[in-house]
């Protein structure tokens, strides 16, 4: 089926908080055994992907940087940047996690630092898709909707949230209206949601994503509400809080498998102390058209750190 009606599934591949997980842990190792490397040349090569002891040891200013007070984990000197062929022969997709613990008032702060990095990574100018997953909305199943899956339930926070969400999309539009990104697109928006969004903006969403869980069949009022306002439906395997506080918390500690930039209480690595507290994540693909290949995929992360010092 073709249109913009038409429901394009995405492969169930693992979900995205788990493939993020695992790809922090092998970019921080990688980095640490980099500069471990540099430290000691005869300790060169790391087998299985385990760090030696030696390596464990390896301050975190090492393979780290600082620019502009924001500490770079790891250091940009630790991987390539770039794509291989023109930018026209690409199709650039981002997604942007807009996590629970950051503010409502630093999100549009969090749109132009994720942008530029996703831009500053593959070294363009522009990218083809950006959609936005907000905090707090989730597309659940339902009784209301005919086939049993269905709209988004709203609650009383839903005017206060809508109006901090439209204030995020200025922000979006103004992207869009200067080129940097081509189609704008939303996340998890039912058909409720969509009907008091969409009057509120002149820049109007070409795509909305869900996660449909153990649903097979969107409900055909939203179906039909998607073709009549010329949105595409796309679904998606992700999590909406794709970065608790926790696990950046493991991978960022000083435990077995953690990298050892933060210090715990009784730690004895001379690491950061603090609060750690996740604000955005950002996923992106680069895919040449003609071939249908993925070329260059990965994540980018933003936190806070309250009451940091070195230990």
């Amino acid at each position: 089926m073709s249109g913009v009606s038409s429901v394009i599934r995405r492969p169930a591949f693992e979900k995205s908080n788990v493939e993020l997980v695992h790809g922090l842990w092998a970019n921080f190792t990688g980095s640490k055994t980099a500069a471990a490397d540099e430290d000691d040349p005869d300790d060169a090569g790391v087998p299985n992907g385990n760090l030696p002891e030696t390596s464990r040891s390896i301050p975190y200013t090492l393979w780290t940087s600082i620019e502009n007070d924001v500490l770079h984990i790891p250091s940009n000197m630790f991987h390539f940047r770039g794509l291989s062929e023109e930018r026209s022969q690409y199709d650039i997709t981002v997604k942007l996690f807009l996590l629970p613990q950051a503010s409502f008032h630093h999100w549009r702060q969090h749109l132009q630092e994720a942008i530029t990095a996703v831009l500053d990574e593959l070294e363009v100018e522009s990218i083809d898709l950006l959609i936005v997953s907000f905090p707090g909305i989730s597309f659940e199943a339902s009784s209301e909707e005919s086939g049993g899956c269905g709209s988004n339930k709203i609650d009383a926070t839903e005017p206060e949230l809508l109006d901090f969400i439209l204030d995020a999309w200025q922000e979006v539009s103004l992207l869009q209206s200067k080129g940097t990104v081509g189609k704008i697109g939303l996340a998890e928006f039912g058909r409720e949601r969509l009907q008091k969004f969409l009057p509120r903006t002149a820049h109007r969403p070409a795509v909305d994503q869900i996660n449909v869980r153990d649903c097979h069949v969107l409900p055909q009022p939203m179906m039909s509400f998607a073709k009549e306002e010329q949105i595409e439906l796309l679904t998606h395997n992700d999590c909406t809080n794709i970065l608790p506080q926790g696990t950046l918390r493991d991978i960022l500690g000083d435990g077995e498998h953690g990298a050892g930039v933060l210090a715990g209480p009784d730690s004895k690595i001379n690491g950061l102390t603090g609060d750690v507290t996740p604000q955005w994540v950002v996923k992106y693909t680069a895919v040449i058209r003609d071939r249908g290949v993925i070329e260059n995929k990965g994540y980018f992360a933003s936190a806070d750190l309250s009451d940091e010092s070195p230990r």
